[in-house]
């Protein structure tokens, strides 16, 4: 059976970021509990776990082999920043808006930033730029 390699990167990206949303979850709920209001637990549990995700997609996920850069490492702050807004407005839609559990709004959130972190990654952050050789792009 043929295996597309966005198939494969997905199923990598996703097992990384299991890790990633157990360290997420755990910080999430832990400050939760410890009073701090939930967006800025959030903010805060989500960050805990873009470093980890960095390094390993690069290597893992997407195969990057050459050095990280300074501008990758942007791209990578600038879609894990979309995607965690996207996730927290996700959030507040599902928890204050249509006032679910908290568990299951968080749920929902982390599906809506795996979407925009994922393509994100895989189409800007970790793509292959062409090089530029005379006037050809190869």
């Amino acid at each position: 059976m043929f295996i597309k390699l966005g198939n494969i990167q997905f199923v990598r990206f996703c097992t990384v970021g299991l890790a990633n949303t157990a360290v997420d979850f755990s910080a999430f709920f832990i400050l939760n509990v410890l009073g701090m209001p939930y967006l800025i637990a959030q903010v805060i549990a989500y960050s805990a776990g873009v470093v980890n995700s960095y390094f390993f997609n690069r290597k893992w996920t997407f195969g990057r082999t050459d050095k990280a850069n300074g501008a990758e490492a942007v791209k990578f702050i600038i879609v894990n920043g979309l995607s965690l807004l996207v996730s927290s407005q996700l959030l507040f839609v599902l928890y204050d808006l249509n006032h679910r559990d908290l568990w299951l709004a968080k749920l929902g959130a982390t599906a809506g930033g795996i979407a925009v972190n994922f393509m994100g990654s895989r189409l800007w952050v970790f793509t292959k730029s062409p090089q530029i050789k005379g006037d050809v792009w190869r």
